[in-house]
């Protein structure tokens, strides 16, 4: 089966990288969902407290459970309210403080303009007055930015209502125990962020930036590489079409290789009609089936990408898009 090599030399190195902007590891949450973005979420977990982080972002409290050994501090993006330690809770709407567990450790969620999940900030009052009436912990209010890796003047904007959220909530309740923050990874690397109590670290930590290359930026590794291993070899004379459909057809005689990846492990397939070309630069010959692409190669094992950006940029996608996808049973090894 294909497999995916982790560098775990890389992955110290981003986060060291964010560490000298930031002022401290105690300041990183590392975003670790969905898989920690195609990773592995224990591996890179794991990987994460080695380094000395003691604070992670999930999706789902499943995924806090898996990796609560590794954390004192762990955030849940998208699950109901529960009151169990080290676990705190976004509140995306008014109805997640009806839906939340008394007693539980909650951070309250403010649209400052994307327009996703959050109350409105004309909401605030209603909303603070709900959490003490349901007895809750508010620990935390945060935000999100819809343009921090564009070229725009709008994360500016969201800033400054994200300062006014800060101002308001400031004249409401006693804040002594709540954090607030809106920086994800572009954010951090766009703006100065040295003493900000809180950084939601994600792509960046696993070497990417997604930033207009006008802006300066971190020196970033790519942290996961793809590679699948040979099944078979053939020969192939003039003429002779290769796959399904026969789409490929050999210019000349050559010798080509099955390599076991395809969609069921999460590869694309919308790269059938225009050959990917891997990290070797080796074009994908042929449509891509569920368990193998072909090759004009007879290495034991090839690498597909090593650099999830620039392999978007030739399948039309993201960097986040073509990670997350890779299947969870396809072995994730450390080097």
């Amino acid at each position: 089966m294909a497999f995916i090599k982790i560098n775990k030399e890389n992955f110290f190195h981003n986060l060291s990288q964010f560490t000298k902007k930031i002022g401290s590891k105690n300041s990183i949450a590392i975003v670790l969902k969905d898989n920690a973005y195609g990773h592995g979420l224990n591996l890179m977990a794991k990987l994460s407290a080695e380094f000395g982080l003691t604070k992670a972002v999930v999706r789902t409290t499943k995924e806090a459970e898996q990796i609560k050994p590794y954390f004192k501090y762990i955030l849940v993006l998208g699950d109901k309210a529960i009151a169990q330690e080290p676990y705190t809770f976004a509140l995306n709407s008014l109805e997640d403080i009806y839906k939340a567990e008394k007693n539980a450790c909650v951070e309250l969620k403010v649209d400052t303009g994307m327009h996703r999940n959050g109350i409105a900030m004309h909401e605030i009052e209603k909303a603070l007055k709900l959490i003490e009436k349901k007895e809750l912990l508010l620990v935390g209010v945060m935000s999100h930015n819809r343009s921090a890796d564009e070229l725009s003047s709008e994360l500016f904007w969201q800033h400054k209502n994200f300062l006014e959220v800060k101002k308001r909530i400031e004249e409401l309740v006693d804040t002594q125990l709540i954090t607030y923050h809106n920086f994800n990874s572009a954010t951090a690397l766009r703006l100065a962020c040295y003493n900000e109590k809180f950084i939601r670290l994600g792509i960046g930590a696993y070497g990417y930036s997604e930033l207009p290359a006008i802006y300066d930026t971190l020196n970033l590794k790519p942290v996961l590489s793809l590679w699948a291993k040979r099944i078979s070899t053939r020969q192939l004379k003039k003429g002779q079409r290769v796959g399904y459909g026969g789409q490929f057809v050999a210019p000349k005689e050559m010798t080509v290789s099955t390599y076991d990846l395809g969609y069921g492990d999460g590869w694309m397939r919308s790269n059938s009609f225009e050959s990917f070309v891997t990290a070797e630069g080796l074009p994908l010959l042929g449509r891509v089936s569920m368990d193998y692409v072909i090759l004009e190669s007879t290495k034991d094992e090839v690498c597909i990408f090593n650099d999830a950006l620039a392999a978007g940029k030739q399948l039309g996608t993201i960097s986040y898009e073509l990670m997350t996808q890779l299947h969870s049973d396809v072995k994730r090894v450390v080097t």
